[in-house]
């Protein structure tokens, strides 16, 4: 059976489409509004079709027992609390997120770690919303993101198939995506397993891709080869940045080196239907031999 498509804005994927290629900001802009605009355009420089952030509400998402705990942080020492709450976006700083990406010709959305932080981005009508990882297996945050009626993408690192198969039936089929992800940050080659891809889509009528968390191309550049639908890879400024997602994340020049090498390899993937192309006929008499 051949998957279905999905469409994201004004993209439609899936199978015989265009690789939709994510970069994840998440919270590599550590609260800096003018670094997210940045790594937006550095997105839109690239070809990405889209950038995600994390939104949170902290005190539902910061455990009771951290709350008070204490962190070195480019800002002094301040409790996990503190923190959490000094790298949080609000309303005014994505509006502004919502025009720069507008302006760059960019999609945006976010993962959402909370009931409250969909209530939250509603308002700004993404197209699409990630369920983190971590998430899976929040079932109210599934019930309010499928309410939403909006494309879904869901990541399923740290997860096994009978997770991911309640969180399906949760869902829906009807606007999903699925993508495999190693949770790890940075993943190690010999635990991604970029097969599962095909598992995901033998099980699961719907476009599936892959969130990647490794340092490095290659196996993104595979990802694409293997037929992901929809390819996420974080994006920094520069991998030595405070941050704890900064060592998997891709640099400017790394990120247009990315994209430029999964739309030559889509392209030659094809359509596996074996043909002889114009440019081989004039070699077939002067060089096809006959016995």
């Amino acid at each position: 059976m051949t998957p279905a498509t999905v469409k994201i804005g004004a993209q439609t994927v899936g199978p015989g489409h265009p690789i939709y290629v994510i970069g994840e900001i998440g919270i590599n802009h550590n609260g800096d509004l003018d670094v997210a605009k940045q790594l937006i355009e550095i997105a839109a420089d690239a070809g990405c079709n889209a950038v995600k952030f994390q939104k949170r509400t902290p005190e539902i998402c910061v455990p009771q027992d951290q709350r008070d705990r204490e962190r070195e942080t480019p800002w002094g020492v301040m409790t996990y609390m503190a923190y959490r709450e000094r790298v949080e976006f609000g309303k005014d700083e994505y509006a502004e997120i919502a025009k720069h990406c507008a302006d760059n010709h960019l999609d945006w959305f976010v993962s959402p770690w909370d009931v409250p932080s969909v209530d939250f981005t509603e308002q700004f009508e993404p197209v699409a919303y990630k369920i983190a990882s971590a998430c899976l297996t929040d079932n109210e945050l599934l019930d309010r993101v499928r309410d939403t009626n909006r494309t879904v993408i869901l990541s399923t690192g740290m997860s096994d198939m009978d997770q991911i198969r309640a969180a399906v039936a949760i869902l829906g089929m009807e606007r999903l995506i699925i993508t495999h992800c190693t949770s790890t940050y940075p993943c190690k080659a010999d635990e991604i397993n970029l097969s599962v891809m095909g598992a995901l889509r033998d099980e699961f009528n719907c476009p599936v891709g892959y969130s990647g968390h490794e340092s490095g191309l290659q196996i993104t550049i595979a990802a694409a080869a293997m037929g992901a639908a929809v390819i996420e890879r974080h994006i920094t400024l520069d991998r030595t940045m405070w941050g704890s997602d900064q060592a998997a994340s891709v640099e400017p020049g790394g990120l247009i080196r990315l994209v430029r090498d999964i739309r030559v390899v889509e392209k030659a993937v094809g359509d596996g239907i074996k043909r002889v192309y114009d440019s081989e006929r004039p070699l077939i008499d002067r060089l096809r031999r006959i016995g």
